[in-house]
Parts: C-alpha cells; sequence; structure tokens
C-alpha cells in the first residue's frame, strides 16, 4: 500500500499538492505557463518561491551544514518509472535516507526527476551567478515524522530536495546509461514500466564531493508551489553528453507529438531570505579568490 501511494504521488506530480487548475510550461502554451500558475494555485504567488539565482558573493557561510549522511543509495534496486506529462519521475522504495547537513530530522526519499532543455538551450531551474544549466537533477526526501510526503507538504521543515546540476561532456556519463535506455518505455504522459536494477548512488558525484553546497528555504516548483521544502543545490556539476541530453527530448513527449523539454520554471524573487554556503564550498570559492589575487600581486611585483 505505501508503495502504491509513493506511486500515485509521483505520477500527479513532481512532488506538488494537487489543485483544479491546469498548468503546463511556455515551450507548451504561455497561456498557462509559469506566469499564470498563481491565477489557479494562489501559492505559486508567494514570497518563499523556488527557483532562484544563487549568487555565490552573497552567500552565508554557516559551518552547520555539515556533510550528508547517505543511507540505502548504495543499495541496488528495482524501481518504477513514469510519464507523468511534465517530466520523467522515478518512485524511490523504502530504505532510502538522508541525514545530516543541519536537517532537523532524518528525510525518506520519495522519488527523483529532471528538467531540462535541449543541445542549445539550457534546461536547469535554478541558477548559479546567473548561469542556467543544460539539465537538474531534484531527488525529493520528506521528513519521517510525518509520515507520507503529502503530510509534509504542510509543514516548513516537511521536504528536503536534493538539487543537482549538470554540464554537457563530450563523452557520455556511463552510470545514467540504463536509466536513459528506459526513458522510451515511457514516451506518453500516463506510462510506466519499471527500470533495470542499479543503485541510485550510480547518478550523482562520488559522496566526497558534495560536501559543497548551497541552502536555503523555498517552495516546490510545480504547482502547488507548497513552501515546505528545504533547499540543497550541490556546487559539483554531473557530466552529460549531448546525446543523453538529446534522448529525454527524443524520447518523451508531453502529449502524443510534442517533445517533453525546457520543462523548467524560471526563477523566482529571494526576497529577503538568506543563502547559504556550506563550509567546503566557502573555502573552494575563496581558495579561487585567493589564487586570482596572488596571481594579481605576483604580475605586479615580480614582472
Amino acid at each position: 500500500m505505501y508503495s502504491l501511494l509513493l506511486l500515485v504521488l509521483s505520477f500527479c506530480l513532481p512532488y506538488s499538492s494537487l489543485g483544479t487548475g491546469q498548468w503546463c510550461y511556455d515551450i507548451q502554451n504561455v497561456d498557462c505557463g509559469p506566469a499564470t500558475w498563481k491565477n489557479d494555485y494562489a501559492k505559486c504567488g508567494l514570497n518563499k518561491q523556488s527557483p532562484i539565482n544563487i549568487v555565490t558573493k552573497k552567500a552565508k557561510f554557516d559551518e552547520n551544514l555539515t556533510p550528508f549522511i547517505f543511507h540505502g543509495y548504495d543499495h541496488v534496486d528495482h524501481w518504477s518509472i513514469g510519464n507523468n506529462g511534465h517530466t520523467v519521475t522515478v518512485t524511490l522504495n523504502e530504505g532510502i535516507t538522508i541525514k545530516g547537513g543541519n536537517l532537523p530530522h532524518t528525510y525518506k526519499a520519495a522519488q527523483f526527476h529532471y528538467h531540462w532543455g535541449t543541445d542549445t538551450d539550457p534546461g536547469s531551474e535554478h541558477t548559479i551567478d546567473g548561469e542556467q544549466y543544460p539539465m537538474e537533477m531534484h531527488i525529493v526526501h520528506y521528513n519521517e515524522k510525518y509520515g507520507s510526503l503529502e503530510n509534509a507538504l504542510n509543514r516548513p521543515d516537511g521536504v528536503a530536495v536534493l538539487g543537482f546540476l549538470f554540464e554537457k561532456s563530450n563523452e557520455n556519463n556511463e552510470g545514467m546509461n540504463l536509466f536513459i535506455q528506459a526513458l522510451k518505455s515511457v514516451s506518453k504522459s500516463g506510462d510506466s514500466g519499471q527500470l533495470k536494477s542499479f543503485a541510485l548512488n550510480k547518478l550523482i558525484p562520488d559522496r566526497e564531493k558534495l560536501k559543497k553546497y548551497y541552502r536555503y528555504q523555498g517552495s516546490l516548483t510545480t504547482p502547488g508551489c507548497d513552501e515546505a521544502v528545504i533547499w540543497t543545490v550541490f556546487a559539483e556539476l554531473i557530466p552529460i553528453s549531448k546525446n543523453q541530453l538529446n534522448s529525454f527530448s527524443a524520447s518523451l513527449f508531453y502529449n502524443d507529438s510534442e517533445p517533453m523539454k525546457l520543462n523548467f520554471r524560471p526563477v523566482q524573487k529571494l526576497n529577503d531570505r538568506p543563502v547559504y554556503v556550506s563550509d567546503s564550498a566557502m573555502r573552494l570559492f575563496n581558495a579561487v579568490w585567493l589564487s586570482v589575487i596572488l596571481a594579481i600581486w605576483t604580475s605586479i611585483f615580480f614582472n
């Protein structure tokens, strides 16, 4: 019953509370695109919306942003994959959790999904210093004390989403091959199927590379835009080849003939929200600037 509930939720949203209005992305029809969502989903017009543009030099160092503790990410398992008409989603089985990272509790993984562009147009939701990336992956977790994703959406600490940005590579990302091969099995809205067994950590960077991240309080990036999300956006980029990226829009469709692409919500106003950066990310940022300063100093005094 639990697995069935999560499967139903994954088809209803990338992770949203349902309403009666219809919504879409601008590539489909601007009349139901992101600028109009607040007309049918009032929360989409509130002040703590996601995604945002992360300005690295304004991010505040937080020593409490320690490395995450991942449990079950290395378990090889079968999962359900589906096309919900907005993205491709994978429903995760029980036993996958995260804690640490200054999260207030242990969070259970419910599902993951993607937002993407084309080989010429970027499609990530979050941007860093104004740069939009080819793709973004969201792994959605809910606070286990609330019992379900649906219940957690009503709580400000209810949901923790891990966001991973992608960069184009000349080589295929071998860890994504099994997942990409399954896309054609769920080409149409409402299609579902089973993935071949693999571990979730095959899709993300090694844990040692995940110490660098940004943190802020935000919302779902799809209607109903519930402001229940503790966002973590990692600094480490995931490589993906042009052919792999194109496989998403070539294999998946919004309807029978409309390729699924550019399925992202534009960045929202930050308003008065702080954005924090982990120790490792701040050290990396400072190290880069230190090297620049030293190079300038050396060129002035020794040339």
